[in-house]
């Protein structure tokens, strides 16, 4: 016997017509606000140890975060261009979807050693402009990513939510990527 994973679960009520219930959006909200809200507080209390990581061939740690940041964000792009692609505004190939995906994945596992980095060697910092702007989007960006997932799998949405959700995080990475690598590589020069 074989079974289709992508049928509907026997024996489980449909979902309701009409109209989806507010619990749809207020999950994906509130654990969005948990997670921005409980990175920030960890970055300003947990004591700052300096460096969490070093990698072999850069010549420090900035660096090796900023090439890891820029990496993230052109993967971003290249999710930017592939969203683009699957829904028809740009012309593109039947494997958008899965580049849309992979990229995706990637430019997320790619920023996550950084974000670590950030909140565990440098804490929630506010001693300038710049640096306040980066731990405060840094910490929006892993709240709002989180609901876009959960979103992700769910059902009747509206047309427009996943997009908007994805363009909010695209711009949020931008903006951290600006505050960032972008700083670093006007200041210190395009090194490894």
């Amino acid at each position: 016997m074989t079974v289709d994973p992508n049928a509907a679960t026997q024996g489980f009520p449909p979902p309701p017509p009409g109209r989806p219930g507010a619990a749809r959006y207020l999950v994906p909200a509130l654990v969005a606000a948990a997670v921005a809200v409980g990175l920030g507080v960890y970055g300003k209390v947990h004591d700052p140890t300096g460096t969490a990581f070093d990698l072999a061939g850069f010549s420090s740690t900035g660096a090796v975060k900023s090439w890891l940041a820029t990496t993230a964000f052109f993967f971003a792009l290249v999710q930017l261009v592939s969203a683009l692609m699957m829904y028809g505004k740009l012309p593109g190939p039947g494997w958008s979807a899965a580049l849309h995906r992979w990229s995706g994945r990637i430019a997320f596992l790619v920023a996550v050693p950084v974000a670590v980095h950030c909140l565990y060697a440098l804490g929630y910092q506010t001693y300038s402009t710049r640096v306040m702007w980066h731990s405060l989007l840094g910490c929006f960006f892993f709240g709002a990513f989180s609901a876009k997932m959960l979103l992700l799998r769910s059902e009747r949405l509206p047309g427009w939510l996943l997009p908007v959700i994805g363009g909010l995080v695209f711009a949020v990475l931008t903006a951290i990527w600006l505050t960032s690598a972008f700083w670093f590589f006007r200041t210190f020069g395009v090194t490894t």
